[in-house]
């Protein structure tokens, strides 16, 4: 396997982030998410998406419509290749802006089990402990055991908090929250 690097997102990277995060979708959503979902998510629909997030995000304005916080992107790449990224910053969620959330944690399928999630992970630690967040939160869909082992083998765990939501035009997703000190 080639070296993983990190860096910040910019607005170039939008169609590498919007491949990742369909590939990783229909792999790891499959049987969990509604099959006409999966297989109707479109690379430059997602690719206009992630744009605005990029631009929203560089602007420091808000990135997701139903909260103020704005989130800031790594991606991780194998030579010039965008085969993983990472959303976080404050949490969204009310209550939750002491803490750090990980927001969105994509891997390209065909990397899986290669130490790009890691790699990306602990950068992401590092950025939130920068950050002055002692803690951090983030949201596992119900059901995605390949994601929970891989938090909790980095040291995050279920708390017992679940929420049910709607994303990528699915609704009733129920999705279980995850916490990890940082540090």
């Amino acid at each position: 396997m080639r070296n993983v690097m990190t860096r910040w997102a910019t607005l170039d990277d939008a169609e590498g982030i919007a491949r990742v995060h369909i590939a990783a979708w229909q792999a790891a959503y499959r049987g969990l998410l509604p099959d006409d979902v999966l297989d109707g998510l479109d690379v430059s629909r997602r690719t206009r998406s992630w744009s605005r997030w990029l631009t929203a995000s560089a602007a420091g304005e808000p990135t997701d419509d139903s909260s103020p916080v704005s989130h800031r992107l790594l991606v991780a790449e194998t030579g010039a290749r965008i085969v993983g990224w990472a959303g976080f910053g404050a949490g969204r969620d009310e209550g939750a802006a002491h803490l750090g959330e990980l927001a969105g944690f994509y891997v390209h399928p065909l990397h899986w089990g290669r130490r790009v999630g890691h790699a990306l992970l602990v950068d992401v630690e590092q950025e939130l402990l920068a950050a002055r967040f002692e803690a951090a939160y983030l949201w596992v869909l119900r059901g995605n055991s390949r994601a929970v082992e891989f938090y909790e083998r980095h040291g995050w765990h279920a708390d017992g908090t679940g929420k049910t939501g709607a994303a990528g035009g699915a609704n009733g997703l129920h999705e279980l929250r995850h916490r990890r000190q940082l540090g």
